[in-house]
């Protein structure tokens, strides 16, 4: 403990703050989140929120970072469905994140998600031109998923669209749009994305992929 105050004597000012602010929101976590959510693990904080809409159907694991503007959103589109969002331990979401669930998103452990990116298992049907409901609220009635998982790192910007199985260990470059299951231990990028590298554990290199190569999982 002592070693600890010395520490915090000897940093910079903001960066007092910035430790100073995390033990705040962990200790929110503990007396607020931790009673609303389905699950709350130690250690995990978020940071304000923009929203947050139904979190008894939301888990959260341990040691998890949230940060400012997430929007954390649990959509009930059918009383007969329970949706489930799910975000394992020691993952990391930066800001102004959005993600969707209406029926389920699961996000492995140690995850990276960087700012500006979002996450949605739903999908708003278009094709009723007579519906006089506009496009934003109508919600396609079906079960539906997003599963990203341990390891992975998604780049600024990316979206993450319904029913993508991204696998272990991935890398979603910057502004992607992800519309195909990726397989373990690749490197995707572009609007759709495309696996520009596989990870070869015969050769232990990284083969860079043929242009146009499918996204999706052999």
């Amino acid at each position: 403990m002592w070693q600890k105050l010395k520490c915090f004597g000897r940093s910079p000012f903001f960066n007092n703050l910035h430790y100073a602010s995390n033990v705040y929101y962990k200790v929110k976590g503990v007396v607020i989140y931790r009673q609303i959510f389905q699950k709350f693990g130690t250690g995990s904080c978020i940071r304000r929120p923009m929203l947050i809409l139904n979190p008894q159907f939301v888990s959260i694991g341990k040691r998890v970072s949230v940060r400012d503007g997430i929007r954390l959103e649990v959509v009930r589109s059918n009383d007969r469905r329970i949706p489930r969002l799910v975000i394992d331990n020691d993952t990391n979401i930066e800001q102004n994140v959005h993600i969707v669930c209406h029926s389920s998103v699961h996000i492995g452990r140690n995850v990276s998600i960087t700012g500006n990116c979002s996450i949605v298992d739903v999908t708003h049907p278009f094709e009723d031109v007579d519906d006089p409901e506009k496009i934003g609220v109508r919600i396609r009635d079906e079960d539906s998923f997003v599963e990203i998982g341990d390891g992975c790192f998604i780049g600024f910007g990316s979206v993450i669209l319904p029913n993508v199985r991204i696998g272990k260990c991935v890398v979603i470059g910057a502004n992607s749009v992800v519309t195909h299951d990726i397989a373990d231990y690749s490197v995707a990028a572009g609007a759709p994305a495309v696996v520009l590298k596989r990870y070869d554990f015969t050769k232990r290199v990284w083969v860079t992929m043929s242009k146009g190569t499918s996204s999706q999982t052999p």
